[in-house]
């Protein structure tokens, strides 16, 4: 499974990255607002640091100026890839891009079908979001369920790139799952790392080394 990290903070990426962690990285305008810096500066930033694929999104509507969008974003690294919406206009920019060579990220996707529609259109990845599923009452796995099917059914290479991810017990079910990719926030993936046991089991270990005060350095 790849990680992608959910954000536009360089520093958090930065030590991610460093740990071998950061597999690609995925932002939208709001993240890059709340670093109070010029959107196409923090991209360039961010695809200069890492290697794999950068989401950067339009933020126009219509598939005229979406795909203008798109283009300078790609202009920006080889690494890029445009995100745009899954809707009617967001499909019709996603084929051209995609047709052009240009990687893509259909986002804000919420059922198989519209999945469906995605792939046929040349997505690259696929952004299904499974926090906000869940907020309403529906199981956002059971989406991920669905299309992973339905992309293994007719060997559609795009890949499911699964979002909002809030916990790591989302993690777990998407890599249960076959989810290609996760794109989480630092925070939560930081705490993958978590466990009551292992906090329990070193404290007793560091006790009994100060009890017997050993020492290697």
């Amino acid at each position: 499974m790849k990680f992608f990290v959910d954000t536009a903070d360089v520093s958090a990426i930065t030590e991610l990255n460093d740990l071998g962690m950061v597999d690609g990285v995925t932002t939208n305008p709001s993240l890059i607002k709340k670093s109070g810096r010029d959107i196409l500066e923090v991209i360039k930033e961010i695809c200069d640091l890492v290697d794999g694929p950068v989401s950067a999104e339009v933020v126009a509507t219509e598939a005229e100026q979406m795909i203008a969008e798109g283009r300078k974003l790609a202009k920006i690294a080889d690494n890029i890839t445009v995100k745009v919406p899954l809707t009617w206009d967001g499909l019709k920019a996603c084929k051209v891009l995609s047709d052009e060579g240009t990687m893509v990220n259909v986002t804000l996707c919420f059922s198989a079908n519209q999945a469906l529609l995605a792939a046929k259109a040349g997505a690259t990845f696929i952004s299904p979001f499974i926090g906000r599923l869940d907020d309403i009452n529906l199981d956002g796995m059971e989406l991920i369920e669905d299309i992973r099917t339905i992309y293994d059914n007719y060997g559609f290479e795009t890949e499911i790139l699964a979002a909002s991810i809030r916990t790591p017990n989302h993690v777990l079910d998407s890599a249960r799952i076959g989810a290609d990719v996760i794109t989480a926030p630092p925070a939560v993936i930081k705490a993958l790392a978590s466990h009551p046991l292992t906090d329990k089991g070193l404290d007793a270990f560091l006790k009994d080394i100060a009890e017997a005060g050993i020492k290697i350095l």
